[in-house]
This record gives C-alpha cells, sequence and structure tokens, in this order.
C-alpha cells in the first residue's frame, strides 16, 4: 500500500513531467510507452564507522510513464533504506521516491541516498559494493557502485 504522501508526490511529478515534456520529441518520434530506467553515477562513500555506510547514484527514465523506487538491496548490508537529509542536518527515512517520465531521480550528498545499515563487512576505498534497485513497474536493476574516499565529491 502506498503512503498518501508518497502517491502525492508521484503524481504531481508525473503531470509536471507530462506537462513539460508534451507527447513527443522535436524529431517526431514518441517517447516509449512504459517507464525505461538507467542508472549512472553510482557511488558508495568509504564509511568512517563499521556498521553503516550511504550509497548515491542517479537513475533517469527516458520512458514515457513515471516509475517509483519502492526499495534496495545490497551485498554488504542486513538492511538498505532510503533516506534525506532534512534541512537542520538531521537524516529521516524516506518512502518510495517518483522516477518521472522524462525526467531523473537524483541522489546525492545533502539529499536522498541509500543508507546501508548492519554491514557485513566495512567497505574500502577500491571495493565495489552490489545496490539492486527495485520499482513499483520495471524490473529491477543491479548496480555495482564502486567505494569511494570518504572526502569524494562528484562533479556537479
Amino acid at each position: 500500500m502506498r503512503r498518501p504522501a508518497a502517491a502525492l508526490a508521484a503524481l504531481v511529478l508525473t503531470a509536471g513531467t507530462a506537462a513539460a515534456c508534451g507527447s513527443g520529441g522535436s524529431d517526431g518520434k514518441e517517447a516509449p510507452a512504459g517507464p525505461r530506467l538507467a542508472v549512472s553515477g553510482a557511488y558508495v562513500k568509504e564509511p568512517p564507522m563499521p556498521d553503516m555506510a550511504a550509497g548515491y547514484f542517479t537513475i533517469a527514465n527516458t520512458g514515457g510513464k513515471a516509475d517509483t523506487l519502492t526499495g534496495v538491496t545490497s551485498d554488504i548490508a542486513e538492511h538498505a533504506t532510503v533516506h534525506t537529509t532534512k534541512a537542520n542536518g538531521a537524516m529521516a527515512e524516506a518512502g518510495p521516491l517518483a522516477v518521472p517520465a522524462g525526467g531523473r531521480l537524483v541522489l546525492r550528498t545533502g539529499g536522498y541516498h541509500v543508507m546501508l545499515m548492519d554491514l557485513k563487512r566495512k567497505p574500502r576505498t577500491g571495493d565495489t559494493v552490489t545496490l539492486t534497485l527495485r520499482f513499483a513497474t520495471s524490473s529491477p536493476i543491479t548496480v555495482q557502485a564502486p567505494v569511494r574516499p570518504a572526502s569524494y565529491r562528484p562533479e556537479q
């Protein structure tokens, strides 16, 4: 069952994207009927603590319909949940996140991110972490996320 706030956010994002994108591209081709997702820029920061880490990535949707990121699992964590960073710096668990048609969902430092908790092993710079992303409509996507130094700041 969807949470009311998440359902409303998905509806608003879908409506706004549909209004902005129109029904077809400038080349006359129609967008694919369903969601078409691709993940890029995935990484996990080397954590200072041995029991939790954070992961980041971007999901682009070039399809004609929105989808929703509903969950994440990882090979190195007992639990993986999506969180957001509040204005006061506190973190809070976030519900399912919309991936708008013709748009993208960005998980980054200071915003949405994946918290990997109860780590089976502490990831070190140079390691790779497997993240499996689950969606409401699309098939799961497995991503190999390199572990970056704690000071890593991707290009914006």
